[in-house]
């Protein structure tokens, strides 16, 4: 019978014993002191929890067992995370029955310890650490700070800036500001400090992070970060060196409360509508690429709930043939996972968020993620796809280009009739596809589609005149003369 952990059921006696330590689990010999193992409970509860094994040699790996210790001693180090840990995290401790190097009948003591993802668990001398692979990493300065902005104990935006004064800030925006709250009769200062983003330091009245970000006029000089970067693709993969495939690169440096505008106007304007003839009632329909509340709530996701503290990165939207993804800095806030995104309330930067709710851009963190589903769903699309990829949230959305082209196809192919469809060759029948999707279309914008030449072009249609499927509309020598199909009844 394989003897194994109930609560963590890959930790059987063979793993404990043969496999290397990981961030999930660490073994100590039976002779460890409840204070020696603090900074190991510590590092467990403050990453993704884990489990430490006691009655493992920590070099030879035999099995040592603890029922030689006695039980005060064994308590002491069930009672562990309680006494040498403020605050204590939640645990389980829990024996597996084994057989000792001395061919006895003993036991290990497994502690096994939860995340702790709203508070910073420290050991009682005050030292804060965090498991990383196989290590158990003290932290200090600003991996501390960066860790206590994870858990919410500390909120970048609530920091005073060192820097920046009340000129810095954008008059034209805090006008707005104040409009919004039917504040007219408060000043600008009177007005930052009753809503928290001017405070008091050392005698003087020092800006937060918060005010800098949302209202600097200049946003650059203070926080080079708080940018949107869109790069467009030229296919499915991003390429590099001399196969490079970036055909837009465009960045976005403003303030908060400008930037999801300006991100709004600049990417709806790169996103591709399809226009398709409803053969029910004849008319032309045009159908965005991507459902415009799922994308723009993409974009205000990531820039209310991103990680600001973290110098050097900003966000980044991707455009590909098939996809858009929409990176932000930072990974999720707190309770918030990808699995219960939908259901979860939770703000990174709370002050950010209530402001851009008083400037009608953000809703509640799970309505707006459920609507960006709902939506998807409407538009026959795949649900979006949210991961954690290095530090960051990453959001697809995925536009389902290739079962547009196979529709594409059908719904040429119905215009025209399955049996002249079937008699045409491959270049009449993209042609034909293209203006399907087209009012009317020009020899030019046939030429830079199909990337051929006039005369090829202008062969190519006469010959679909001919045969009856194609009408050309305006003078023979009219250079913008266009072309459309004829759709058979």
């Amino acid at each position: 019978m394989k003897i194994q952990s109930q609560y963590q059921p890959f930790l059987t006696v063979d793993y404990i014993v043969k496999e290397d330590e990981n961030k999930l689990f660490d073994r100590k010999s039976s002779k460890v002191k409840p204070t020696d193992i603090a900074p190991i409970i510590s590092a467990f509860a403050n990453a993704e929890g884990g489990t430490v094994v006691i009655g493992v040699a920590e070099k030879t790996r035999e099995i040592e067992g603890i029922d030689g210790i006695g039980n005060d001693s064994i308590n002491d180090l069930i009672a562990a995370p309680k006494d040498v840990c403020i605050p204590m995290p939640h645990y389980k401790e829990e024996f597996l029955d084994v057989i000792n190097k001395q061919g006895k009948a003993d036991r290990l003591l497994l502690l096994h310890i939860e995340p702790s993802p709203e508070q910073v668990v420290r050991t009682i001398n005050n030292s804060t650490y965090l498991r990383v692979g196989d290590r158990t990493k003290e932290l200090k300065g600003e991996d501390l700070r960066n860790l206590e902005y994870s858990k919410s104990v500390r909120h970048y935006e609530d920091e005073c800036h060192p820097d920046a004064s009340i000129e810095d800030l954008d008059k034209e925006l805090l006008s707005i500001y104040r409009e919004k709250l039917h504040a007219e009769d408060l000043s600008y200062e009177e007005l930052l400090k009753a809503r928290g983003f001017l405070k008091q330091q050392k005698g003087s009245n020092k800006l937060t992070n918060a005010a800098v970000l949302l209202f600097a006029k200049n946003i650059v000089q203070f926080y080079p970060n708080c940018r949107i970067r869109f790069v467009r693709y030229d296919g499915t993969k991003a390429r590099t060196g001399v196969d490079i495939n970036i055909i837009r690169d465009q960045s976005i440096e403003l303030p908060v409360l400008r930037i999801i505008q300006a991100a709004k106007t600049f990417i709806g304007s790169q996103l591709r509508e399809f226009t398709a003839l409803d053969t029910v009632t004849g008319k032309f329909q045009i159908v965005p690429e991507y459902p415009e509340f799922a994308w723009l709530e993409g974009i205000v996701n990531a820039v209310t709930h991103r990680e600001y503290a973290m110098s050097g990165r900003y966000i980044l939207v991707s455009m590909y043939d098939d996809r858009l993804e929409i990176e932000s800095p930072g990974k999720l806030p707190s309770v918030v996972t990808v699995d219960n995104i939908k259901e979860t309330r939770y703000s990174r930067n709370p002050r950010i968020a209530r402001l851009l709710t008083d400037f009608g851009w953000v809703r509640e963190l799970n309505e707006g993620v459920k609507r960006i589903y709902s939506d998807m769903k409407k538009f026959f699309l795949d649900d979006p796809i949210y991961s954690e990829p290095e530090q960051s949230v990453r959001l697809v959305l995925k536009n389902n280009i290739v079962m547009r082209n196979l529709r594409r196809k059908d719904r040429a192919a119905e215009f025209v009739g399955e049996d002249i469809w079937s008699a045409l060759d491959e270049n009449d029948r993209h042609i034909l596809v293209y203006m399907s999707e087209k009012r009317e279309v020009t020899r030019l914008a046939l030429q830079t589609h199909l990337k051929r030449s006039n005369g090829y072009i202008t062969r190519r249609l006469a010959r679909l005149i001919d045969i009856g499927i194609v009408r050309a509309n305006g003078n023979t020598h009219d250079p913008k003369r266009t072309y459309s199909i004829i759709c058979r009844e």
